[in-house]
């Protein structure tokens, strides 16, 4: 097991000489762009919903009643599969489905660290670009052929754009040829809307038995009870929240889930699409009605010792200590398998200060490597690959860690000794993606060429004298070296306490060790 980049530049593979063997497995070379005009039309209705109003809620209260048709209501709406065990070890994947090196390089590295997982749940965006059951064979089912266990899924954003069709149809059951629910509204935003409105293609059966060829093994196999659910996973509960296009819930999700958070009665993750905490900032996810998914989450009343969330594509830890003592983890966890999301635009989080703190705050890429990362990108798309817009990873710790003023995560270049040719070039890619407001440009500067710094979580959790939940952060560079032996950029660690509270701890290997 490798050190962490932030002990050692050479592992986030920087330099590398052989591209892994998830690189190789692409099939046909299959290449998804987003510079290309397709995958941004059909993803126009995040655009439609923000002009013209969204109609998120009032689908999937439909998608909801159908399933309840089909099988019964099941208030609950509760997997069971692995209640009573004593032990649980699961694969968190988040945004993976772009079917391309992107999502090919992870693979590997899953195989070897979390092929034993008892299952894996996909956090967030599991089709790109706009979902549909047509894509499931290429982008979730193939990659995934060899993993033994069933994966389960929570929608993102892109899922939504077929209306939910393929999601729930691959996920949930429903027949593949059904249509998505008629978007509701009345008004000129209404009939514009419906003008525009990217309703997805129909599925096929045939789609779906293609998709399966993949992943044919029962135990492969998993039926959820819609796109929100709660799973049973011995000593923890996962609750699996759908936040829709923009962010919120629907009035009926929202009394569910306050009442599986408030009944859970044992340590509680809540997995969501869109993260509460990111890029230093707070999104408390709306729900229909009134409150909010951050105020359910830090209620007394609820277990709740985790919240992550996918639609950011990179890794970002905050431990939060609540003012009556309780501590809940946040992670952003959506790296594994689409466009890079630039972390170098995360300010010091000492401005979340006194919840959380630069101190236990962790990122990857780090803010200078993803500077690094993004320069290379911005010189090749915009200085025709002369070099003069390279900054390089050691260049890129210390301006960073001038420009937000943190203390370097690792050594990097002596300020004196950094090139104002450097610095130029670095204001000129700063001056590019800014975060989550222009997350766009991080869209347009993706690549399929190591280093690719993706990654995926396992977590761990033990019942019995000595519980204990473990998260560990993957990292997937896409190079060889790293592939054959991986790279554990993050864990942390959380017990419970004489008083009850669960409390985490980073245990990152290497020098930091406790």
């Amino acid at each position: 097991m490798h050190d962490p980049s932030r002990l050692d530049e050479a592992n986030t593979g920087y330099g590398c000489e052989h591209p892994g063997t998830g690189i190789a497995a692409v099939p046909g070379g299959a290449r998804m762009s987003w510079l290309r005009p397709g995958p941004l039309w059909k993803s126009r209705n995040d655009r439609l919903v923000r002009l013209l109003g969204d109609p998120t809620d009032d689908m999937r209260r439909e998608w909801v009643r159908r399933l309840d048709t089909q099988r019964g209501p099941d208030p609950a709406r509760l997997v069971d599969r692995f209640a009573g065990r004593d032990a649980i070890a699961v694969a968190l994947l988040g945004d993976p489905g772009e079917g391309d090196a992107s999502q090919y390089c992870v693979v590997p590295v899953l195989q070897r660290v979390a092929g034993d997982t008892d299952l894996a749940v996909v956090v967030s965006d599991v089709i790109y670009p706009a979902g549909g059951l047509r894509e499931y064979a290429a982008k979730h089912a193939r990659p995934y052929a060899d993993y033994p266990g069933p994966i389960y899924g929570l929608p993102g954003n892109h899922d939504w754009y077929d209306g939910l069709t393929g999601f729930m149809s691959w996920f949930c059951g429903i027949p593949p040829e059904e249509r998505a629910p008629a978007v509701p509204g009345t008004g000129w935003n209404a009939f514009l809307r419906g003008l525009l409105w990217r309703r997805g293609p129909r599925g096929r059966t045939a789609d779906l038995e293609a998709a399966r060829a993949w992943r044919p093994a029962e135990r492969q196999r998993a039926l959820q009870p819609g796109p929100y659910c709660a799973i049973d996973a011995g000593p923890v509960r996962l609750v699996l929240i759908d936040t829709g296009i923009r962010g919120g819930l629907d009035r009926d999700q929202g009394e569910w889930l306050r009442d599986t958070l408030f009944a859970a009665g044992r340590p509680t993750v809540v997995l969501t699409g869109k993260p509460l905490i990111t890029y230093a900032e707070h999104h408390p996810c709306p729900i229909e009605g009134g409150g909010t998914v951050a105020e359910l989450v830090r209620d007394p009343r609820a277990s709740v010792v985790a919240v992550i969330g996918g639609d950011d594509h990179n890794y970002q830890r905050y431990p939060v200590r609540l003012a009556d003592g309780r501590e809940i983890l946040h992670l952003v966890a959506g790296g594994s398998g689409a466009y890079l999301s630039a972390t170098h635009p995360v300010p010091n989080v000492d401005v979340l200060v006194p919840e959380c703190s630069e101190e236990g705050f962790r990122c990857y890429p780090l803010r200078g490597d993803s500077l690094a990362h993004f320069s290379r990108r911005y010189d090749a798309l915009r200085r025709f690959g002369t070099g003069t817009a390279v900054v390089s990873p050691a260049d890129a710790t210390t301006i960073m860690a001038e420009r937000i003023g943190i203390a370097p995560p690792r050594t990097g270049t002596p300020p004196a000794e950094i090139s104002p040719r450097a610095r130029r070039a670095a204001e000129r890619v700063l001056g590019g993606p800014k975060g989550r407001s222009e997350n766009w440009t991080s869209m347009l500067y993706d690549t399929d060429r190591p280093p690719m710094l993706k990654s995926f979580l396992r977590l761990d959790a033990t019942a019995g004298d000595s519980p204990e939940i473990r998260i560990d952060c993957w990292a997937a560079t896409g190079c060889l070296a790293q592939e054959r032996d991986p790279v554990l950029e993050d864990r942390i660690v959380a017990r419970p306490g004489a008083d009850g509270r669960w409390r985490w701890t980073s245990a990152t290997p290497g020098r930091e060790r406790p």
